[in-house]
């Protein structure tokens, strides 16, 4: 086990996790799952006003969890790489799919 890989590992987790922890910014990753989009095709889909989808795609693409492309006026995004696209994809499944109904969870029977 190599400590030094595993701390500069956590932090770059800790720092993604950090980056995917408000709902909007979630959001527009689970939308950017299925491929690359438009702000307004974004914004349609999800129902996020301009001002806080500009703030939400700044902070994404500062974060270096989305990519930007102009097309003349028009600004598509799609996600950077591959590990942000499991973990989206990942919480995606988890989260937002529905389980068929004779599958068991994992924690069914631990008890709260």
């Amino acid at each position: 086990m190599n400590v030094k890989n595993m701390i500069a590992s956590a932090e770059a987790a800790a720092k993604l996790m950090r980056s995917l922890s408000h709902p909007q910014r979630l959001l527009v990753l689970c939308a950017l799952v299925e491929g690359e989009k438009s702000v307004a095709k974004l914004r349609q889909e999800l129902g996020i006003e301009q001002v806080p989808m500009s703030q939400q795609l700044i902070r994404l693409r500062s974060d270096g969890l989305v990519k930007s492309r102009r097309e003349g006026t028009t600004v598509h995004y799609r996600i950077a790489s591959h590990e942000v696209f499991a973990v989206v994809e990942a919480l995606h499944s988890s989260f937002c799919e529905p389980s068929p109904p004779d599958e068991q969870l994992c924690c069914d029977d631990v008890d709260d």
